[in-house]
């Protein structure tokens, strides 16, 4: 069976598997995969970019290249291979459980139990939870829901299409990396550079098809491209950016502004200025809006894929043949 149907196949069940099951409450891949990348940054951590970029190298190299053995071993067999997909996707990808916490904040600041949906936040993001109002957690959370669409669901189908199990694998270790050490702190500026410059370079092919499905495939087309031509270049972040445009601008919603992360407080631009206030009904809506996005990823990437392999199968043309 060609590579091309094996990754379609294999990622279709395993988006099935993470809409089914979500993630497991123990022994998560990626949280292993987290506990060893820890542990290389005790040994080699220094204040220096050389330094964090071979902790980079380290981490996420060697998740690809154990991806990369892992499938040569099982090549030989369609069933063992579409199988092996199956189970990278699963691990790598996580729209069901970004649902699942959104919705748990939601539903606490519905009962109007802000305290708790405070107690919440830090499972979906690093903002500062004390630092927020009702009305600026269902921000942060819609906020949340429409950056990791891309990092948690579209940027690893599109990496798995390019590349395989190890292009899944590899995305969520660069991703997860970032998220460990990629951030502005003093600990980090340096080492952590690396690692931010590789998730921006991976993340973008990802954050823009995002951006794109979420246009079509939300209430708003017009509103959404409006939104992400107009302000997706002003986000400090060049894949965040036109993925929070694009939401806000197809929920009809404003988002942006100021926030809070570790007690250092971010004056951010607004996001479609001419939308509403973020409410707590849109913490739902951002997040049907998400599960359609990585569906119509999943159908976009596997559809490249196998218009990938078609071409390269068909071959050059016959001697002697003009098209």
């Amino acid at each position: 069976m060609r590579a091309d149907r094996v990754f379609a196949y294999g990622a279709t069940a395993g988006l099935l598997g993470d809409l089914l099951l979500g993630d497991p409450r123990q022994g998560h891949p990626v949280a292993v995969f987290g506990r060893t990348a820890a542990a290389v940054e005790r040994r080699l951590w220094r204040d220096h970019r050389g330094w964090g970029a071979l902790h980079t190298t380290v981490c996420a190299g060697g998740a690809g290249v154990l991806a990369a053995l892992a499938s040569r071993g099982v090549r030989r067999s369609p069933a063992a291979s579409i199988a092996l997909t199956a189970a990278a996707t699963w691990a790598v990808v996580g729209g069901t459980s970004l649902g699942r916490e959104a919705r748990a904040i939601g539903a606490a600041l519905g009962a109007g139990d802000v305290d708790a949906a405070r107690a919440r936040l830090p499972h979906l993001c690093g903002r500062d939870p004390q630092a927020l109002d009702r009305d600026g957690i269902a921000r942060a959370v819609v906020e949340s829901v429409a950056e990791n669409t891309s990092d948690a669901v579209v940027g690893a189908l599109v990496w798995g299409a390019v590349g395989g199990v190890p292009g899944l694998v590899a995305f969520r270790a660069v991703n997860t990396l970032d998220a460990m050490v990629g951030h502005r702190s003093a600990r980090y500026l340096r080492y952590g550079w690396a690692s931010a410059r590789l998730d921006d370079v991976a993340g973008w092919p990802g954050a823009r098809l995002t951006a794109a499905l979420a246009t079509v495939a939300g209430g708003d087309p017009r509103g959404a491209a409006r939104a992400w031509r107009a302000d997706a270049r002003r986000h400090p972040s060049p894949n965040a950016g036109p993925v929070e445009a694009s939401f806000a601008g197809s929920l009809g919603v404003r988002l942006g502004g100021t926030l809070s992360y570790a007690g250092r407080v971010e004056h951010r631009p607004v996001l479609n200025g001419g939308g509403r206030p973020v409410r707590v009904a849109d913490i739902e809506r951002a997040v049907r809006l998400s599960r359609r996005v990585g569906w119509l990823a999943l159908g976009v990437s596997a559809a490249g894929r196998l218009l990938a392999g078609r071409v390269r199968a068909g071959g050059p043309l016959p001697k002697g043949r003009t098209t």
